[in-house]
């Protein structure tokens, strides 16, 4: 059996195009495509420098911080240096974390019961229209109302401090988790919604399979930004209330130090604090990318 020519002369261009082609992605100056290795490398590099960048810019700040107290000779009653913070913080741990614990608790479980709260009403608000029309104002004026304005009201009629506390949490972490449910539930496509309608979905499947997927985006942004308030409210409730004693949270702590002049204290307790919110929200965001990070857009990873 014969090869046609035509054939020949074809593979033999297509093999001299390909030696043509490796030998030019050999020269200097050709763009090369990243390997797996370099692209793997290069991942590694960015994750190193998302988390050196901020540490070097803390570090920086602290040194600062030290030579403008060294320098100035500021008074350690008025700006005391870091040190004298981390020494505060060491000898003062004893009182700092029952304090903190105290805080921790409270701020946890008002968001608790914020998620639970705000993800039930929401369902109740969005299956019944006359039931959303009745009940939305009335929490509209309780986020609108400063806490600060109503927590005496809350300590008057609740049955113990701790209680009026986690009421005022409560409070200002339940409309955001609220709010973003609603809309999440709101914002399903009606497509889907036809389709369900025509297989003949009940209203409670409809709820459990399509809605409450679909909302969980809108949910796990009401949690982070829950999780915030609930702490901003924890604090801000524990100045009203004016609480002493052994169950008092870091918010009196505070209050003492300032009227002690224990400025290394008040500087310690204020570390405390920022911390615990940086966690809360690292824990917030760490069970939305967790939930999320599968299949939604905003989760995805993508090369571009």
């Amino acid at each position: 059996m014969t090869v046609p020519v035509e054939k020949v002369q074809v593979s033999t261009e297509n093999r001299d195009g390909m030696d043509s082609l490796s030998a030019s992605s050999a020269r200097p100056g050709a763009v090369q495509l990243p390997t797996k290795e370099t692209a793997a490398a290069q991942k590694r590099r960015e994750r190193l420098l998302t988390i050196c960048i901020p540490l070097c810019v803390i570090a920086s700040l602290i040194v600062l911080w030290h030579v403008v107290v060294t320098v100035n000779e500021i008074p350690h009653y008025i700006l005391p240096g870091p040190w004298l913070v981390v020494n505060a913080l060491v000898s003062d741990w004893h009182i700092l974390l029952p304090a903190l614990w105290v805080t921790t608790k409270i701020t946890l479980m008002s968001l608790a019961l914020a998620l639970i709260g705000g993800g039930g009403m929401a369902i109740l608000l969005v299956q019944s229209r006359w039931i959303e029309t009745a009940l939305y104002p009335i929490m509209v004026i309780l986020q609108v109302t400063p806490i600060i304005a109503i927590a005496p009201l809350i300590l008057i009629y609740a049955p113990t401090t701790q209680s009026a506390l986690l009421i005022c949490a409560f409070v200002v972490a339940f409309f955001p988790i609220l709010s973003n449910m609603v809309q999440g539930l709101k914002s399903v496509d009606h497509n889907l919604l036809n389709l369900y309608e025509l297989y003949g979905a009940t209203r409670w499947q409809t709820l459990i399979y399509l809605k409450l997927p679909s909302c969980l985006p809108y949910f796990m942004t009401g949690l982070r930004i829950g999780g915030g308030l609930a702490l901003i409210a924890a604090v801000v409730a524990e100045f009203a209330a004016g609480s002493a004693g052994a169950g008092s949270g870091l918010a009196f702590r505070l209050l003492e130090s300032q009227f002690r002049l224990n400025i290394s204290r008040l500087f310690a307790a204020l570390f405390l604090l920022a911390s615990l919110g940086v966690l809360i929200f690292a824990l917030t965001s760490f069970i939305s990318w967790w939930t999320l990070h599968r299949w939604h857009e905003s989760s995805l990873k993508r090369e571009n």
